[in-house]
């Protein structure tokens, strides 16, 4: 990779869960399993999977990330959102004032939430190290581009620096499919 690379995750459907709400749909005291661990350090898709219920229909079988959050946060596609009957703002993780909600239903239980559906915004998760090679800062907004058939520009990718990231750019499924990426891809930072 040169200076300016970064590679490319697709993020499918998948929320994460309060510890309150793991109880309730899982069981008192449950505690989530890991499948596999995910790009970024201490993040892990979980074996369970709960359905999300919408006013107009269902997803059935979305993953849970783990570990536990302080807040449920559920992130679909723009076109997942249709399925559901509801459209999601696309929002930076975290920022759910005014998002719809829905019914979430797990083996054990079943939760309403008045909010926490997102399309999530395209960032790029980058180390300490890896923003200052590439002379960039937290929350700064980049273009990049990706080429190949299907080459495009994605304008508006917010830069997120920590010191426990690593280097990968998020784009939700939508995005990829448009672009004819996958996992692993190589974008470049303009």
């Amino acid at each position: 990779m040169n200076n300016m690379q970064v590679p490319v995750g697709l993020s499918n459907r998948h929320l994460h869960l309060s510890k309150t709400h793991i109880d309730i749909l899982f069981g008192e005291g449950y505690e989530l399993t890991k499948m596999k661990d995910l790009s970024q350090p201490g993040q892990y898709a979980a074996n369970e999977k709960v359905d999300i219920v919408g006013p107009k229909g269902t997803l059935a079988g979305v993953r849970v990330l783990g570990p536990a959050r302080g807040e449920t946060q559920i992130e679909i596609s723009l076109t997942d959102g249709f399925v559901l009957g509801v459209t999601p703002p696309v929002r930076d993780s975290g920022n759910l004032e005014g998002s719809p909600g829905a019914v979430i239903r797990g083996p054990k239980g079943e939760v309403t939430i008045d909010k926490g559906i997102i399309a999530a915004a395209r960032h790029i998760h980058m180390h300490t190290s890896d923003a200052a090679r590439m002379g960039l800062v937290d929350k700064q907004v980049v273009c990049v581009r990706v080429d190949g058939k299907r080459g495009l520009i994605f304008d508006n990718v917010l830069v997120r620096v920590h010191e426990t990231y690593a280097l990968e750019m998020h784009v939700d499924i939508d995005e990829g499919n448009a672009a004819g990426l996958k996992n692993g891809d190589i974008a470049e930072i303009l």
